[in-house]
């Protein structure tokens, strides 16, 4: 039973050690197209200002097999923030993903992005087709936390986002104590035998 145990845990390990837990995922995908979109499928969403959902059939489909996805400086002259939150637990690392383009519209971009208390700022050329970034926030304590798009423009051409994601990877201490409860169990086993 030892060896069985043993076995167990080291063909787990590796396995277990790089497992990430979907948290949220979103590809706007089921969402209705529409310029100046306010509500969204995923519980996102907007406050001063608009943005558009565009894209697959037809509709402003700029890059098209990308199915649909926000142009986040809407059709208003005043960019909105794009935003979402999420219950995430303290000590966990998350890690934001998201696929990010240019307007393709002959104008770069400027685009704040905000997870929790981590920021970037990522400038995008007009033709760049999407390109997945990341972004990573631990938080001190439990509760909630924002994801938040902010387009810097509010000329109704903006950078344009899809598949957004946070994954969890949890702490190696969350394997020890799974593996710890895998040998009482098989100890229980044993015992019975």
């Amino acid at each position: 039973m030892k060896k069985i145990a043993l076995a167990l845990a080291l063909i787990l390990s590796p396995a277990l050690s790089h497992a990430a837990v979907t948290v949220f995922s979103d590809n706007f995908d089921t969402d209705a197209l529409a310029t100046n979109q306010m509500t969204f499928n995923g519980g996102w969403t907007v406050s001063g200002g608009t943005v558009d959902l565009i894209g697959n059939p037809g509709f402003f489909d700029f890059l098209p097999g990308n199915g649909r996805y926000v142009d986040l400086d809407g059709s208003s002259w005043q960019a909105g923030e794009f935003h979402k939150d999420l219950s995430l637990t303290a000590g966990v690392q998350y890690t934001l993903s998201f696929d990010l383009a240019g307007s393709q519209r002959g104008s770069d971009e400027n685009v704040n992005i905000n997870f929790g208390s981590s920021v970037d700022n990522l400038t995008v050329g007009s033709s760049v087709g999407f390109t997945t970034h990341t972004l990573l926030f631990t938080p001190g304590t439990s509760g909630l936390y924002s994801v938040i798009f902010q387009n810097a423009g509010g000329d109704n051409v903006g950078a344009l986002l899809d598949n957004v994601s946070v994954t969890a990877v949890p702490e190696p201490e969350t394997y020890a104590m799974l593996l710890s409860g895998l040998g009482l169990l098989g100890f229980a086993v044993r015992r019975r035998k």
